[in-house]
């Protein structure tokens, strides 16, 4: 067998209770916490509970079920009937019954219950999930100083529930599929019927069906599967953990995947402009968030830029720095044992080596680490003349300005290096060369047939309002181009 669920989609219920009982003690032969529970309903007829320890809330299971069956006046002609149980015994706000085993199974390995009964060959599902989450609180690595404070965790029903919580209406779409042979886990694709555009919708459900993996534990797994450019440095589809993000891209006529045990939630299609997008610029003022917005486009540019110009600079085109600033660049470097270009690479590595190693350390030594890398280890470094001082500004400047672009951290950090060693090879050419191949490579990539860039698709103020500055919500009267409805407020002209 594979280790599916769907393994025993051919295997049923015999109505004999004791075997039934051994059928799923067989099942989870080697699984410690499954119990099963024998009651007398109305103290004549036996049923059984099959249950996951640890995932039921035993509370809710023993006065909405056990009382309820143990309780229970029966009338003398009575037949184990599960229709009768569900409508007239139990408590439970939801019951089902179900006669296939694989259902029976997930029923289980969800938190849920299920009962069995002598001369039945279906059981009832009852909902009594009590597994514990980590409670509702405010992302750590998507936080805001003004705004809701709301964070997802990593139970999806939970998540679904935050989600309609900010839209509150019948048009929003909720649809179940499951992934992974051996995790068989709960994902659910989340849209607004009148926005997004049906293709759309078919070509990500295809896209998912297409995923053949034992388990997925974190969203990224699915990311990874279904987005457009496999090896691109930029991703395709966006992820937060914030459920005011979610609902706004699903207004704007997105879609959202919601994967059940982790909070982070996919958002498709993705923009390149989302790059640059801040959760907290669409609450405060619209001057101030387009202020922000435009340093972090500034910001990319430094970040990519400055090094490789640096090198390129230094390297082939010295007569173009000011005389000044050429003598001192010349003086610092005197003795300085490698080129400027190994330099600069050395330095990026290491700036990278010390950002991994205050994200991976405890809190209190990631800042002593900060504090030891970049000023202790840096300044020795210079007086010791194993590095230069300009090219250590350079390189610490463009890492602090990579900072103002989190979502594009990984794809800054190669175009970075690429730009380096084209600039150390051909100088300002290669600079020139090394931008336009990112450009026409950010202009060639699509996420689920819509173009990358279909913000910048025409430079005029209707299709600008939201990627290089953010316009104030009454001049937001369109929504992006890819939805079927794209009139938000009122007039659009």
């Amino acid at each position: 067998m594979s280790g599916s669920v769907n393994d025993y989609k051919n295997i049923y219920l015999s109505g004999n209770l004791d075997k039934d009982i051994l059928l799923f003690k067989t099942i989870f032969k080697r699984d410690a916490v499954l119990r099963t529970r024998e009651v007398l309903i109305g103290g004549t007829t036996r049923c059984c509970l099959i249950y996951m320890d640890g995932m039921v809330n035993s509370a809710q299971q023993g006065e909405t079920v056990v009382e309820a069956l143990v309780e229970s006046v029966l009338p003398q002609d009575f037949l184990p009937s599960c229709e009768y149980i569900s409508k007239n015994i139990l408590f439970a706000n939801e019951v089902n019954e179900t006669d296939k085993l694989p259902d029976m199974l997930r029923a289980i390995l969800y938190g849920d219950t299920v009962l069995i009964a002598q001369n039945s060959r279906s059981a009832l599902t009852i909902n009594t999930k009590g597994w514990r989450t980590r409670g509702i609180k405010e992302p750590d690595s998507e936080r805001v100083l003004q705004g809701p404070r709301e964070g997802f965790d990593e139970a999806a029903m939970f998540n679904l529930a935050m989600i309609r919580r900010k839209l509150l209406t019948p048009d929003l779409c909720i649809e179940l599929m499951r992934i992974g042979r051996r995790s068989d886990t709960p994902v659910f694709i989340c849209y607004l019927g009148s926005l997004a555009d049906e293709k759309t919708v078919k070509e990500l459900k295809r896209r998912l069906s297409k995923i053949d993996i034992d388990g997925i534990l974190d969203s990224n797994y699915i990311a990874e599967n279904i987005r457009d450019c496999r090896y691109s440095l930029l991703k395709t589809t966006g992820a937060t953990e914030r459920p005011d993000i979610v609902a706004a891209r699903l207004l704007e006529g997105r879609i959202a995947l919601v994967v059940d045990g982790t909070p982070v939630v996919l958002t498709l299609p993705y923009l390149f402009s989302e790059n640059f997008q801040s959760d907290e610029d669409y609450y405060i003022n619209f001057l101030l968030a387009s202020l922000s917005r435009m340093l972090r486009w500034l910001c990319f540019f430094i970040t990519v830029s400055v090094p490789g110009v640096f090198v390129a600079l230094v390297t082939h085109h010295f007569e173009l720095l000011p005389t000044h600033f050429a003598l001192t660049v010349s003086r610092l470097r005197a003795g300085v044992p490698v080129a400027s270009a190994i330099e600069c690479l050395a330095l990026i590595f290491a700036f990278e080596i010390l950002k991994e190693a205050g994200l991976r350390m405890p809190q209190n030594l990631g800042h002593a680490l900060s504090v030891v890398g970049g000023l202790v280890v840096g300044q020795a470094a210079v007086e010791a003349g194993i590095i230069s001082a300009p090219i250590l500004i350079a390189v610490a400047f463009s890492a602090i300005a990579g900072l103002m672009v989190p979502r594009l951290m990984g794809a800054v950090f190669f175009w970075r290096l690429f730009i380096v060693i084209a600039c150390a090879m051909l100088g300002l050419y290669g600079y020139l060369i090394a931008t336009t191949l990112f450009v026409l490579r950010v202009f060639s990539i699509k996420s689920f047939g819509v173009d990358y860039t279909v913000s910048f698709s025409r430079p005029d103020f209707l299709h600008l309002k939201d990627s290089f500055f953010r316009a104030s919500w009454r001049s937001m009267k369109t929504r992006p181009l890819f939805n079927k409805n794209k009139i938000r407020k009122g007039d659009p002209n």
